[in-house]
């Protein structure tokens, strides 16, 4: 078979996922949003969601998810992406309405917003992309910063006695009633992509189904943020994130 018959559309084994418009990503080499972008976009096709999905951008790094993924967006003031998507699917029921919300946003100013929903049990999927850091407005320390993890403010590195210890976000609202599914992904490798999109399918069908919340927690990188190479920061989330913020299953009802 020669080149022109392999590039032939039909003979491609993998292709880029067709709600993912033309706009040149403009996320740092490395970075893990642009993987879960796929997932998410993937997923919703798969599902021929794309007509009814409303998704919520809140501020930072996260805000530009409405750049790529071609579906109904809305805009969220910073850490208010829940409220916003429980007004919407309490509105809309039929719509399949998630967040894309960063560790700083959703873990931070973001934190009222995100328990209740998910104590109230609205049937929402909340995407939470943990990279520990600030990453947008310059690495500043998050509350998902590990303990010892230098930062743009905390540049000897995380004091516990100082700024208290790093927030598991997902491990509280587990224990919520309100909560069906939460389960921390990665995407570092090909293996970790593959569970993720599972993840991401059986976080999307429960709020269809009216199970109620879904939390579906990335662990990620930030290497411009962690002033690391990409692959570095694969590394050093392997050794360190992992260890305090482990993947699987926190809760399946």
């Amino acid at each position: 078979m020669d080149i022109n018959e392999i590039i032939k559309p039909e003979n491609l084994v993998y292709d880029k996922p067709r709600l993912m418009n033309d706009n040149p990503m403009h996320y740092c080499p490395g970075c893990s949003h642009g993987v879960i972008h796929k997932l998410i976009a993937e997923v919703i096709d798969e599902m021929g969601m794309e007509e009814k999905t409303i998704g919520i951008a809140p501020v930072g790094c996260a805000v530009f998810a409405y750049n790529y993924i071609d579906i109904d967006w809305e805009e969220a003031a910073h850490g208010r992406a829940p409220a916003i998507a429980t007004a919407i699917k309490r509105l809309n029921p039929e719509k399949m309405v998630f967040t894309y919300q960063g560790d700083g946003d959703l873990a931070a100013i973001g934190t009222a917003e995100t328990i209740h929903a998910c104590n109230r049990g609205e049937n929402i999927v909340i995407v939470f992309v943990n990279n520990a850091i600030y990453g947008m407005t310059g690495g500043q320390m998050a509350p998902t910063t590990l303990e010892g993890m230098v930062t743009a403010t905390c540049p000897y590195g995380r004091d516990v006695e100082l700024n208290g210890y790093p927030l598991k976000i997902s491990n509280l609202v587990a224990q919520l009633d309100g909560t069906c599914y939460v389960t921390r992904q990665s995407v570092h490798t090909a293996a970790a992509v593959k569970k993720a999109k599972k993840a991401l399918r059986q976080a999307f069908e429960n709020s269809m189904n009216k199970k109620g919340a879904s939390l579906v927690e990335f662990v990620s990188t930030c290497n411009s943020g962690w002033k690391m190479s990409p692959d570095a920061a694969n590394k050093w989330m392997e050794e360190h994130m992992f260890a305090k913020y482990p993947l699987g299953d926190l809760k399946n009802v």
